[in-house]
């Protein structure tokens, strides 16, 4: 029923009906219930499923970059990752915009997601002292990096 009611355009009330010509007797407060517990999971495995698709495809580009924002009252720095295609693929929240922190950052995301053609960043300092600890070689200008292998 679940399955219905996210592949086809029908509203919660047409699942029901359709159920009710197969013999089944459930409400749409049901069918709404078994997409709002089930609907994350099946959200996540797409998810999951695309990004496992992704580590074959030959040139998967990633784009990093950083930016202030308020969080909670405080100021802290948002670092993300997003692909080529516009996923956002890891998001990371520190007090800091240093080498330690764009390092940890990179880990965490390459840790998840593998091995990758391209970084493109905004030209800070901080991602060029990390690539290069994590063993990337400059590739054609300071913005575009080379991964040699995944940490």
């Amino acid at each position: 029923m679940v399955m219905m009611y996210v592949r086809f355009p029908l509203s919660l009330g047409n699942v029901e009906d359709l159920l009710f010509e197969r013999g089944i007797d459930i409400s749409h407060e049901m069918v709404r219930f078994w997409w709002n517990r089930f609907g994350p999971l099946f959200a996540a495995d797409i998810r999951r499923q695309r990004i496992n698709r992704m580590r074959g495809f030959r040139h998967w580009r990633w784009h990093l970059d950083e930016m202030y924002v308020r969080l909670n009252g405080e100021m802290v720095y948002l670092w993300r990752a997003v692909d080529h295609e516009g996923e956002v693929l890891e998001s990371y929240v520190t007090r800091t915009r240093d080498k330690a922190a764009a390092l940890r950052f990179m880990k965490k995301a390459l840790k998840r997601h593998g091995k990758i053609e391209a970084i493109t960043t905004d030209g800070l300092r901080s991602y060029k002292a990390a690539l290069t600890e994590l063993g990337c070689q400059r590739k054609r200008d300071c913005q575009e990096f080379r991964v040699w292998r995944a940490v």
